[in-house]
């Protein structure tokens, strides 16, 4: 066991994946070195980029920065960037204070006690406590929730027979077309195990019979013609009309809609989880960050993003902000998240890499 300059203990595992992230954490020197004393009142918050950039400015940044005096910036920064932040605080050179984390990367620097506490030690204000326990911990708050959803073109016999479920996704002889499939094992063995019958829920579905999904797997693996490798690619193999019948995240077939592709979502099982605020541990601008955070989980504030991102607010109030049309395409929708599942990132912490090997090897048979 190794201890960091702060000395919060390293296990010899974790300093070997730090190290094998230098690449990433490298990338750190491409981002000019923020100095600051805990008085500046200013905090620099990682986001995704891309249509959240307008989406955040208008829903938190500058309205945050108006309200409070704070002034809150955002940068974009790569995905899943949890090597940065690993490099960034063993260097103890801070240039993001805090980061929207998917739930899964927050745990994984929770791992190692990377993290700080979410919400001061006098408990949660009004804003963060309307957000639902399944969608905040210790050291995140959730502030959107994005789905894994399958999509079909309405312009192919699948728009006048549309799969319903998991089952018919498997069943090309009643439901042909050309498919593609996420090069990934993460929802792609959930969806093997519901077409094999699993009932749709998490305590169902976790932990993963890892043999069973594979040998579903191995009834479609003739029957996918792509298998997809991002989220841009699913956005354009809708649009094109290239594949007939697909699963993505929502974001991704929600752009491809709005764009004119003659595309249907079905929210019928899909997998859903959250991304949310984390605070960099050590930094110097905790308390700013938290009062960040307060602020962005609020109703009216959350409900501003969703015009450019069509993820779900975690915060129910920001429904009635929201125009009816645009609710009818968020996951957090009521009318939709009864029927979704939530996955489990915890089980998936543990297991990525394992099934994630398992996975390729499976692909090159």
């Amino acid at each position: 066991m190794t201890h960091s300059k702060r000395g919060r203990p390293v296990s010899r595992a974790s300093r070997r994946q730090f190290i094998k992230s230098a690449a990433a954490g490298a990338a750190i020197a491409g981002f000019p070195a923020i100095v600051r004393s805990a008085g500046d009142r200013k905090i620099v918050i990682r986001d995704p980029g891309g249509p959240f950039t307008p989406g955040f400015n208008a829903a938190f940044y500058e309205p945050f920065t108006k309200a409070s005096g704070i002034t809150a910036v955002g940068v974009q920064g790569p995905h899943e960037p949890t090597g940065m932040i690993r490099a960034m605080i063993e260097a103890e050179n801070y240039t993001w204070d805090m980061a929207l984390l998917s739930k899964a990367s927050h745990q994984s620097l929770v791992n190692i006690g990377y993290l700080e506490k979410v919400v001061p030690e006098g408990g949660p204000g009004p804003n963060v406590s309307r957000i639902p326990d399944n969608m905040r911990g210790e050291y995140i708050v959730g502030d959107d929730v994005y789905a894994t959803v399958m999509v079909h073109r309405a312009d192919t016999p699948l728009g006048k027979n549309p799969p319903q479920d998991w089952k018919d996704f498997w069943n090309t002889k009643d439901f042909p077309g050309v498919r593609s499939m996420h090069k990934h094992p993460f929802d792609t063995l959930e969806f093997a195990l519901l077409a094999d019958g699993v009932a749709p829920d998490s305590a169902a579905i976790y932990p993963i019979d890892a043999d069973r999904a594979f040998r579903k797997l191995d009834e479609i693996k003739p029957e996918v013609d792509i298998w997809w490798t991002g989220g841009a690619q699913t956005s354009q193999l809708i649009k094109t009309g290239e594949v007939d019948l697909l699963y993505t995240w929502n974001g991704r077939a929600q752009v491809a809609i709005d764009d004119g592709a003659p595309a249907v979502i079905n929210w019928n099982q899909a997998m859903w989880t959250f991304e949310g605020w984390c605070i960099l541990k050590g930094g110097p601008n905790v308390d700013l960050c938290r009062e960040f955070i307060e602020y962005a989980a609020g109703a009216e504030a959350q409900s501003r993003f969703t015009p450019h991102v069509a993820y779900g607010p975690t915060n129910a109030g920001a429904y009635q902000y929201i125009p009816e049309e645009r609710a009818k395409v968020l996951p957090t929708n009521p009318k939709y998240l009864s029927s979704m599942i939530e996955t489990d990132t915890d089980w998936w912490g543990k297991n990525k890499e394992a099934l994630g090997e398992r996975f390729n090897q499976w692909l090159l048979t």
